[in-house]
């Protein structure tokens, strides 16, 4: 297997542009923060430069592992608030529950497509 597959930049991309809309668009993240966290903002913040960083290295060879793992516990973390979002409509956005709901096996199918790189 090619070590620089193009997939694994797309991967990589992903979570950069992810990383950004959290500077572009913080009040959005936020609002889906659980009110038992505190300093939202930092959180926001934290959480972007985290994926930014994340989608950079996992696409360096020497970094890639410790990337990986960062990437799984990321999205372990934000499983709590794909579930905090279930749980109250408010902050769902409105968004259809059903998509709510599909988000956390794509949360599983984000963490298989990080492990694969491994």
């Amino acid at each position: 297997m090619n070590s620089n597959p193009w997939h694994l930049y797309l991967m990589g991309g992903l979570y950069i542009l992810a990383g950004l809309m959290h500077f572009i668009k913080p009040k959005m993240y936020m609002r889906i923060i659980p009110l038992y966290l505190p300093n939202h903002k930092l959180l926001v913040y934290l959480s972007g430069i985290m994926e930014i960083l994340l989608g950079i290295t996992v696409c360096i060879k020497a970094t890639r592992p410790f990337a990986v793992l960062g990437i799984i516990c990321m999205l372990l973390v934000f499983l709590t608030v794909h579930f905090y979002m279930l749980n109250d409509e408010k902050i769902s956005a409105k968004i259809p529950k059903w998509i709510l709901i599909l988000r956390i096996p794509l949360q599983l199918v984000l963490m298989y497509w990080a492990f694969y790189y491994f």
